[in-house]
């Protein structure tokens, strides 16, 4: 589909839009906004997934782009062609125990992709003089903090110190967008968010990965004892909050996402448990039987927990979706969803983009 960016209000390219988060955020943005041209700028990795995007891909304000945030060139045509004025920047890698084992991939796609973008965008921002309110909205992490204790929450103040190749990237790319804003005054917006959970996510993070497995009767590995507590915010909700921070953001300023619903992660996975039992029709404890503890993590941090009182007292957002309808949903939606998670494990859904796209890009 051609796209002519002169009748859309305005033009955003949001990295990472095939992934767990950028997709439901991608979609929020293409229906609630029909008068912005959103485009969709992933590399397709193992996390990034078409079809999710299966309903909206006609919609005749998206677009998808095929690209790495670390290429410069198909960055800066990319923002040529559509003439872009804003980037949300969700594209990035984001499981630690993949990060452990090789960080040099996080350091490329975390740290040398923003600062791609940042250049790129500054560059164009400057020579353009039709662009009004330029954008460069960075996603980033509650990680990057550090690990709390029993008590206390992190806040916007709250100083560095990320523990994992994962935390270290994220906290780089953090700064080198602030750095961006002080040294050449490039607009920008900074969030942090706590851990997301909702349908379409890589089956590999914990929700999905504890309820399948319940489901289909294997061990279900623990770190540690479980006593690890992570906040949990539900996908669409921080889609919104995007949203808010991107329309109502103060330019310069760092927000933190958060559902302040803390667990523990044993807590999380006998609730899981039971959500499959009930499901699946079992009798009640029967998932209890394939809890297993395992060597915990290297570098495990302890807590995180976000102060969002920022969020909901100057911009008006608040997470909407109660954890235990988000949960259950969230559950059912993994097993009932067989053909999607069977395309993701068999790697047959990282064919749906030459199926789908390439007659269009000859």
């Amino acid at each position: 589909m051609t796209h002519d960016y002169k009748q859309f209000k305005r033009r955003i390219i949001i990295t990472g839009g095939a992934g767990f988060i950028g997709s439901h955020t991608v979609r929020h943005f293409v229906k609630k906004y029909p008068d912005y041209l959103i485009i969709n700028f992933d590399k397709l990795t193992y996390a990034g997934n078409l079809e999710n995007l299966r309903d909206i891909e006609n919609y005749p304000n998206y677009v998808f782009v095929k690209g790495d945030v670390a290429d410069e060139d198909i960055v800066r045509e990319t923002m040529e062609k559509y003439h872009v004025d804003s980037i949300i920047h969700l594209a990035a890698e984001s499981h630690v125990d993949r990060s452990i084992f090789n960080p040099m991939e996080f350091v490329r796609t975390n740290v040398v992709g923003t600062v791609t973008l940042l250049n790129v965008a500054r560059h164009l921002w400057e020579k353009w003089d039709d662009i009004e309110n330029p954008l460069f909205y960075h996603i980033s992490t509650d990680e990057v903090y550090g690990s709390l204790g029993k008590e206390g929450k992190f806040t916007e103040k709250t100083p560095y110190d990320p523990r994992s190749p994962y935390s270290a990237s994220k906290a780089s790319s953090d700064h080198f967008v602030r750095a961006y804003h002080h040294t050449y005054g490039m607009p920008v917006l900074i969030t942090n968010c706590s851990n997301n959970y909702g349908p379409y996510q890589f089956p590999e993070k914990l929700i999905p990965l504890v309820a399948l497995h319940f489901a289909e009767e294997k061990p279900v590995p623990v770190y540690g004892t479980g006593e690890n507590v992570r906040d949990w915010l539900y996908v669409e909700d921080h889609a919104k909050a995007i949203d808010t921070v991107f329309h109502k953001g103060k330019i310069g300023e760092t927000y933190n996402i958060g559902a302040e619903n803390e667990w523990r992660n044993i807590d999380i996975v006998h609730k899981i448990g039971q959500l499959v039992d009930q499901f699946l029709g079992r009798p009640q404890g029967y998932y209890e039987k394939f809890i297993t503890f395992v060597k915990d993590r290297p570098g495990h941090d302890f807590r995180y927990a976000l102060d969002t009182t920022k969020i909901r007292t100057e911009l008006g957002w608040k997470p909407e979706m109660p954890f235990e309808q988000g949960l259950r949903k969230t559950i059912e939606w993994y097993l009932t969803n067989k053909e999607w998670l069977d395309r993701v494990r068999s790697g047959e859904y990282m064919k749906y983009y030459q199926q789908q796209y390439a007659e269009r890009l000859k």
